[in-house]
C-alpha cells in the first residue's frame, strides 16, 4: 500500500518504479488501478471513472476489496485483484491511510510506502498542480501535518529531492518489504 498526503508525489514516484523494472522483476508486480468518482480526464492518475450510484451499489454488493471516502470523492481498489494476491503477486496500490488497519486485517502480509515531503515542498507541487483553491490548498496541508502512519510494515520515502532520486528510494522501499531482488 502506498500512502501519502498530497502532493507528496505517490503517482510520480509509482509510475516511475514501474517504467523502471526490469521484465523479471515486473512479472512479480501488479499495479492496482483504482475506481474513483471522478471524470475518468479530470486529471492525476489514470483510473476507472465510476459514477456516485454506481459506486454505492458496487461497493453494497462487495465489489471491492478496499473502499474510502476521501476529498468529496469515493475511491477503490477492485476485488479481482485478490487473485494475483492468491498467485503470489505483489499488488502495489496507492490508498488512502484510514483503509490500512482493514488491510492489515484482510491481506497478509501487506506493507505501507509512507511517501512524504516538507510542506514547502507539498505547497509547490499542490499550487502547480492548480486543482485547489488556496483555502483547499491550505486544508490539505493541514492534514498533511497530522498525516500519521506507524508500525513495523511500515516504509518513508522522503520525496524532497529529484525524481530519480525519491524513484530510488521508493524502489529500495519495495525491495525491503517484498524480498524481490530490485
Amino acid at each position: 500500500m502506498v500512502v501519502g498526503p498530497s502532493g507528496a508525489g505517490k503517482d510520480t514516484l509509482l509510475e516511475g518504479f514501474r517504467a523502471g523494472l526490469g521484465s523479471a522483476a515486473a512479472s512479480s508486480f501488479e499495479f492496482a488501478r483504482r475506481e474513483i468518482t471522478r471524470p475518468e480526464h479530470a486529471g492525476g492518475e489514470a483510473h476507472e471513472a465510476v459514477g456516485v450510484e454506481a459506486f454505492k451499489e458496487r461497493r453494497r454488493l462487495g465489489t471491492y476489496l478496499l473502499a474510502w471516502d476521501a476529498h468529496g470523492l469515493s475511491y477503490a481498489i477492485p476485488r479481482h485483484y485478490e487473485r494475483f494476491l492468491a498467485q503470489g503477486t505483489h499488488v502495489v496500490a496507492n490508498v488512502s491511510r484510514a483503509v490500512i488497519p482493514a488491510a492489515r486485517d484482510l491481506l497478509q502480509p501487506c506493507g505501507v510506502i509512507l511517501v512524504t515531503a516538507n510542506e514547502a515542498t507539498l505547497a509547490r507541487r499542490l499550487r502547480a498542480r492548480g486543482r485547489e483553491e488556496e483555502r483547499d490548498l491550505a486544508a490539505r496541508l493541514a492534514r498533511a501535518r497530522a498525516f500519521a502512519v506507524s508500525g513495523p510494515d511500515v516504509v518513508s520515502v522522503y520525496n524532497d529531492g529529484t525524481l530519480g532520486e525519491g524513484v530510488v528510494a521508493f524502489r529500495r522501499a519495495v525491495a525491503r518489504l517484498t524480498g524481490v531482488p530490485l
